[in-house]
């Protein structure tokens, strides 16, 4: 037995422990997106499981599917879900309407599910729904913070194309029928002190347009910057995508409100060349080294969350491309190595 510790090597190894700590909780985390489109997936017990043997710590589920949440119950995953698209403007308009829904879908689970946000709007902005996403985010709020979940944070998911010119990323910008609609989200979210969640995905500029998007620059082996925006370098077009939302943030005046990418992937069949499970362990893999290690150009020092899409391949999305996004085969084998 060793020399008893003194008060003050105590207090220095407690505090290098709270620092640890303290590193560990501001580091992102690493979800996988659960989308349910196929008629061979495996029972939610055995997805839920899948996820702990994976050591995937976070899931995003698209609408409240009653067997998952009962599969969740007691797993430690930390949960995002959102209700259906067309439920949103019954939130809008009827508080009542939102306090059902939270009551029906989270309450009942709410001791033994861990949900951290509450997606209202699965790329709804821009369209005809776009314009109820504040107020049922208000009101879903309220309705949360009555059955006793102040802490669960709400919030809406944007896709690229709620962005107007964002070549080069300090050209983003919201479009001009979402302006009025995206401040009063971040309105909302700046009050929570809550993300703003966006889909990006570097597979299709690339496919779309490979003459002029350099495979260095989509894989994060630009060894140059390969563009240069103010003071700002990029040798990635993720880095790009994201700030072009920091950008538009910063344009309505609400530059605090931090990111969280809801979904990212690569396609493993569909379009050759750029689809194969190469190109998409290289992406996936790339992306999850580099948002864990550092921010974006415009916030190097924010580590954001992150969601892959998806757990499983699933067939009953539309075209081959869409059905083959997935970490694993609907039998849980992996469709390549990864977690």
């Amino acid at each position: 037995m060793g020399p008893t510790p003194t008060l003050a090597q105590l207090f220095i190894s407690a505090l290098l422990l709270s620092t640890q700590l303290l590193s560990l909780a501001d580091a992102g985390s690493i979800g996988v997106c659960y989308g349910l489109n196929g008629n061979n997936l495996p029972p939610p017990p055995e997805v839920i499981s899948l996820y702990k043997t994976s050591k995937i710590g976070s899931l995003r589920l698209y609408q409240p599917y009653p067997e998952v949440l009962q599969a969740l119950k007691g797993s430690g995953l930390s949960v995002t879900m959102g209700p259906r698209n067309e439920d949103i403007a019954s939130f809008a308009a009827s508080q009542d309407a939102a306090n059902s829904w939270v009551n029906t879908n989270i309450v009942p689970y709410k001791a033994d599910v861990n949900f951290k946000y509450i997606n209202i709007g699965n790329e709804v902005i821009p369209g005809d729904i776009g314009p109820n996403v504040p107020a049922a985010m208000n009101n879903i709020r309220n309705a949360l913070i009555t059955a006793g979940l102040p802490d669960v944070k709400v919030t809406t998911v944007l896709p690229m194309n709620a962005l107007g010119a964002s070549y080069p990323p300090s050209a983003g910008a919201f479009t001009a029928d979402v302006t009025a609609t995206m401040t009063a989200v971040a309105g909302i979210l700046a009050q929570q002190d809550a993300p703003l969640m966006i889909n990006v995905y570097p597979y299709f500029p690339y496919s779309s347009d490979p003459s002029h998007i350099s495979p260095e620059y989509v894989f994060f082996n630009a060894t140059s910057a390969v563009v240069t925006d103010g003071s700002f370098q990029y040798f990635n077009i993720f880095d790009a995508m994201v700030d072009a939302f920091n950008a538009a943030l910063e344009k309505i005046n609400f530059g605090n409100v931090k990111l969280l990418v809801a979904e990212t992937g690569w396609p493993t069949m569909g379009n050759l060349p750029y689809t194969s499970p190469a190109n998409a362990q290289t992406y996936n893999s790339k992306v999850r080294d580099h948002v864990t290690q550092k921010g974006t150009p415009r916030r190097s020092s924010y580590i954001m969350d992150l969601f892959f899409f998806a757990m499983f391949n699933e067939n009953l999305k539309a075209g081959e491309v869409e059905q083959n996004f997935g970490f694993f085969f609907p039998n849980k084998q992996p469709v390549y190595q990864f977690w």
